[in-house]
């Protein structure tokens, strides 16, 4: 039997790692993609999120191509863009920006779109996009102004975590909680698999 190819995770979010985890998941190698995520003019936030996440498995698949150690891993990235219409909202590194963001979502519905790609060894790359619909309660200036203080939103997709103080605000969720938290874990075994990940090959040792 050959062995498996080792697993690189394009990402420093410990939530993906975390999500990963929770399938029976553990990545050889945490690669964060250094790429610029700066949306291009008229972009719409669903194609936003499938080009950078395949920008970032594209990225790190160049990186390993010239290790003689990782040239024959799979590559495993994703990107989350949490969209107002087709607005696609920063994540907010500024108390303002983050204001903005919650004022935008107050009492409403929004979509977050997350893309994840996977990049074989043989230069096959593989994309799918999950869009899941999201409504937040009304946000009172103190819901805003506490959880800003929290700092929690820092680098957040639309300046929140759902799996965190955020999920207080959440009313109503139709599609993948899992990938708005990061990572849609149905859509990333089948892609895995598809590439010839062994995805359960941990499980028999799960409940041990």
């Amino acid at each position: 039997m050959m062995n498996a190819p080792q697993l690189i995770l394009a990402s420093a979010s410990p939530r993906r790692l975390a999500l990963l985890q929770q399938i029976g998941l553990e990545p050889d190698h945490l690669l964060p993609a250094d790429i610029d995520e700066t949306p291009k003019k008229h972009e719409t936030p669903r194609s936003l999120a499938l080009r950078l996440a395949r920008s970032k498995a594209e990225a790190v698949r160049q990186r390993v191509d010239v290790s003689e150690e990782m040239r024959d891993s799979i590559v495993l990235a994703a990107d989350t863009v949490v969209a107002v219409g087709r607005r696609a909202l920063p994540k907010a590194e500024l108390t303002d920006q983050a204001l903005m963001c919650l004022s935008l979502l107050s009492g409403r519905g929004h979509r977050v779109f997350t893309a994840i790609a996977v990049a074989e060894a043989n230069g096959k790359l593989r994309s799918k996009l999950v869009e899941t619909r999201v409504r937040f309660k009304r946000l009172s200036r103190k819901d805003m102004d506490d959880y800003i203080a929290s700092g929690e939103w820092r680098g957040k997709a639309g300046s929140y975590a759902i799996q965190g103080l955020a999920g207080s605000f959440v009313v109503k969720l139709v599609g993948s909680y899992p990938a708005v938290v990061g990572l849609p874990l149905v859509e990333t075994a089948n892609l895995l698999a598809a590439a010839g990940y062994p995805v359960h090959k941990g499980w028999a040792t799960a409940a041990a």
